[in-house]
């Protein structure tokens, strides 16, 4: 299937840490081909459970990916050889784990943690991008033996420091040269960041592995000023065939609402599987 449409089953939750189960049905009626889950959390649930999802999602014909931001004691890029280590670590936990699955994508902070600010006293991000490559430069590998692709996430300044464009997102896979080491853009992200949105997603090209979806106040799409059409657009010129997932954050409350900081209801008394499934179309009869 191209461009197969999907959502980060946050939408619905007000923590991280849920069951996903119900999500798979939730999002197969819904009019989605895709339900992305947080490989963290994945790690904590035993390996009856992860398989009890991934024949729940085979039956129901629902496609499964997966998100992560690492946390700042996995911190991928430390100077801290042993907390970075530990990141390592914990990544292939990750990685065995969305193995177990099924493989596929592995998208977000994979190389460093979020959210996260540049550290007091230092005036240059090149020693932590180097401990960053340095991870990465082990994990990408052991991913693509294990059937997951590893996708960096271009994020805004105001939640990460090390990865803020495209640009600077392929001069970093370039430097990893692996084939298990692609990118993740997000429209929320470059909404911010980007002089062009479209040139953005033109510039990643064939490493663009998956795309995120959201308007700049991270309504569903349609619901605000994204240019879609230009996003579209961008996308036919790079024939892109990979999954679109809404990231939507409307509701406050919850560890999620404080980590993305959403400190208002953003749609006042939503329906939110109306809301989901009309994105879902918009979706389908706008980008694919």
């Amino acid at each position: 299937m191209e461009r197969p449409v999907g959502i980060f089953y946050a939408y619905w939750a007000h923590d991280w840490d849920t069951d996903f189960l119900p999500f798979v049905d939730k999002v197969k009626r819904l009019g989605f081909d895709l339900l992305e889950l947080h490989g963290a959390i994945l790690v904590k649930k035993d390996r009856a459970y992860r398989l009890k999802i991934k024949e729940k999602a085979e039956r129901a014909g629902i496609l499964l990916s997966y998100g992560i931001g690492m946390s700042k004691d996995n911190d991928l890029s430390s100077l801290d050889e042993n907390v970075r280590q530990r990141g390592v670590g914990f990544m292939k936990k990750v990685i065995l784990a969305v193995q177990e699955m099924g493989g596929g994508l592995l998208s977000g902070t994979v190389h460093s943690y979020w959210p996260a600010t540049f550290p007091e006293g230092m005036t240059s991000k090149e020693p932590i991008l180097r401990q960053s490559l340095k991870s990465m430069r082990e994990l990408a590998p052991f991913a693509g033996d294990h059937e997951v692709m590893l996708n960096v996430e271009v994020i805004n300044r105001f939640e990460q420091f090390l990865i803020n464009t495209c640009e600077e997102a392929l001069a970093y896979i370039r430097e990893v040269n692996s084939p298990a080491c692609n990118i993740l853009l997000d429209t929320f992200h470059m909404n911010i960041e980007e002089d062009s949105i479209g040139d953005a997603i033109r510039m990643a090209g064939k490493h663009l592995a998956s795309l995120h979806l959201g308007e700049p106040n991270r309504k569903l799409p349609g619901m605000g000023r994204m240019p879609w059409g230009e996003i579209k657009n961008a996308l036919d010129d790079i024939s892109y065939t990979g999954p679109l997932v809404m990231e939507p954050f409307i509701n406050q409350g919850g560890s999620i609402a404080r980590d993305v900081a959403v400190w208002r209801d953003i749609v006042k008394n939503p329906d939110m599987d109306a809301l989901a499934e009309k994105a879902a179309t918009f979706v389908k009869e706008n980008l694919r």
